[in-house]
């Protein structure tokens, strides 16, 4: 661009003629992004693990806006869903262009307390369910020429919290998987970035007890928890055109927690 020239106008809808995946999208901060790429011009395929009914919320509220949707059932940890649920995007939907690992389920406990089974479920549904993603989607999103994986991971993978090394292990995985992954795909015009949000107000933290929200709370250099579209927001932008020259970097969304 010239010197002095203005910059040409944002397109209203960056993401028109896009389609996206978002994992974990019925609630929280997965619906939030669903919600934000459908605002942008995408059409949207939300996954879910159980709960139908919130996910076709959010699938009615997509298409209320004129884009398209749907609502599919997988488990991110396993790969043979995971398949599927790649497959039907592109068939429902059109070829994919987009994903967003969001899906995870959270098992919290001290970890000389903390069962096998529930160190399991969190790296499975985290780290693997993020793998199994990408493993998928990759050479159909490769075949476009042009893509978007953002993956997102948490505060608590930088800086730890006690209760939560299962947690924190996916999360800080996810991080070093975002940057390999990045310098893979960085010649195939496919950016690779995460977004590790802090306290969000979500389904997950309400369950949070009064002693670590203070703690937690005391921490934040804005002095606030966070709100699910702040997240999305920034999802929204590392998805867009002008995110173009970003790749295999980790975001946080914390109000300066990890400060």
């Amino acid at each position: 661009m010239a010197a002095g020239r203005i910059p040409d106008a944002i397109p209203a809808r960056p993401l028109e003629g896009r389609v996206a995946l978002v994992t974990g999208a019925s609630r929280g901060i997965g619906r939030a992004i669903a919600l934000r790429l459908a605002a942008m011009g995408a059409d949207v395929a939300v996954n879910y693990l159980s709960n139908e009914a919130a996910a076709r919320e959010v699938v009615d509220g997509i298409l209320a806006s004129g884009r398209k949707a749907a609502a599919i059932k997988a488990d991110v940890g396993s790969p043979e869903e995971v398949e599927t649920m790649v497959a039907r995007t592109v068939s429902d939907l059109g070829p994919l262009h987009i994903l967003v690992n969001n899906a995870q389920i959270h098992k919290g406990r001290l970890v000389h307390k903390l069962a096998l089974e529930d160190w399991d479920v969190v790296i499975r549904s985290g780290l693997y369910g993020m793998f199994h993603c990408c493993r998928a989607a990759v050479p159909r999103i490769v075949e476009e020429g042009w893509g978007r994986i953002i993956n997102i991971v948490s505060v608590v993978g930088l800086i730890g919290w006690p209760g939560d090394t299962a947690y924190a292990s996916a999360k800080a995985g996810g991080m070093g998987f975002t940057r390999s992954l990045a310098k893979e795909l960085g010649s195939k015009g496919i950016t690779v970035n995460a977004v590790a949000p802090g306290y969000i107000r979500t389904d997950m933290t309400a369950v949070i007890s009064e002693k670590s929200r203070k703690a937690m709370e005391a921490g934040i250099t804005l002095g606030r928890i966070g709100e699910s579209d702040e997240v999305a927001a920034v999802v929204g932008f590392l998805a867009s055109p002008e995110a173009s020259y970003i790749t295999g970097t980790v975001i946080p969304v914390d109000g300066g927690w990890a400060l």
